[in-house]
């Protein structure tokens, strides 16, 4: 297995009373859904369009919810749009089909259909010359009018009545809803299927139809904006990411622990490794113990997971070290994440 580097930044939190000091460590983390490193080429379809066999309850929700058959493709356009732009970005796939010419729909707006069928994904796939499919299979927006203004408590006069009235403000809050699955044929295996939410807000003066027109019109092209935003985001589900992980290591206890505290300080963390290599041997097993411990952080800060586990795991058994039976968890469980992340880059 190939180990991925890490690249180190010191961050050291000292107190006088403290026996360890923090260390920032930033490596990569694999992508919360994994693709075959096989996986060249996909498409991305919308099935967002509400089918004919549930029209009069279709109808319905979007005259609640201030939506139109129009903005729902447009908007749905929008995110495929959003999605393939990053994916081409990010160059993970050679490439990227938005399939306009599958006429896919949906039953009810608003939430996951049933699954396509796999004969369906199968051909699709195969006459586009793709190996799996983004579906954008939900897409929908909740309308809330929120008053700004609370009715006014006394009136004296006609002139206190206008006032109020042209003063009067409302929120226009908009829950955009969209919802994604991965359809990975060759597997028969649904990769991914995942709801995503965002807010957006335009205020309008309720008592001015001209300026709550215009609030509806920014409304709807900041719902297709915002669309174009999701698919970005969404993008992020396949792609590796940067982490902060924090450790500690021993600073007190014999005066090379003192000294590698030093080294370590200024980065010198090989200079560091060779005092602590020393404590490992000390008659006191409190200090070894320590020693190996850090020993294990210095593994795990040079990609060693392996060497590391195994000073963790003397740290403990040996010495009875507390923290390291917990830094044990960690390192295995660090290790497991840094081979699902060799697998997505292809290493």
């Amino acid at each position: 297995m190939k180990i991925i580097s890490y690249l180190i930044l010191f961050a050291l939190v000292t107190l006088a009373s403290c026996k360890t000091n923090l260390v920032y460590i930033n490596a990569t983390n694999p992508a919360p859904v994994t693709i075959s490193k096989d996986t060249k080429n996909v498409g991305i379809i919308t099935r967002t369009t509400p089918s004919e066999d549930n029209k009069v309850l279709n109808t319905i929700h979007q005259a609640r919810s201030g939506e139109s058959l129009k903005l729902i493709q447009e908007s749905s356009t929008e995110c495929v749009r959003g999605l393939n732009d990053a994916l081409t970005q990010n160059k993970r796939f050679d490439i990227i089909k938005p399939l306009n010419d599958v006429d896919l729909k949906t039953p009810v707006t608003g939430s996951f259909p049933s699954q396509l069928s796999w004969v369906e994904v199968e051909k699709i796939c195969k006459d586009h010359g793709v190996d799996i499919l983004f579906v954008l299979e939900v897409f929908d927006s909740e309308l809330k009018v929120i008053p700004l203004t609370p009715p006014p408590t006394k009136i004296n006069n006609v002139m206190d009545v206008i006032n109020t009235a042209t003063q009067a403000q409302a929120n226009i809050v908009t829950t955009i809803k969209t919802g994604w699955r991965i359809y990975d044929p060759k597997n028969k295996y649904i990769l991914d299927e995942f709801p995503m939410f965002e807010n957006l807000t335009v205020t309008a003066n309720a008592a001015n139809i001209i300026n709550t027109t215009e609030a509806m019109l920014g409304r709807k092209e900041a719902i297709k904006q915002s669309s174009n935003h999701m698919g970005h985001v969404y993008a992020d589900r396949i792609i590796p990411y940067w982490i902060k992980l924090t450790r500690d290591y021993y600073v007190k206890g014999s005066h090379n622990l003192k000294i590698a505290t030093r080294k370590a300080r200024t980065g010198n963390w090989d200079g560091a490794g060779e005092l602590w290599l020393q404590d490992t041997k000390s008659s006191k097993r409190k200090i070894a113990g320590r020693a190996c411990y850090n020993m294990a952080i210095l593994g795990e800060i040079n990609g060693d997971l392996d060497g590391a586990i195994s000073w963790a795991q003397k740290a403990y058994e040996n010495y009875n070290n507390k923290l390291a039976l917990d830094y044990v968890r960690i390192l295995r469980n660090r290790k497991q994440k840094i081979e699902r992340l060799d697998y997505q880059l292809g290493n």
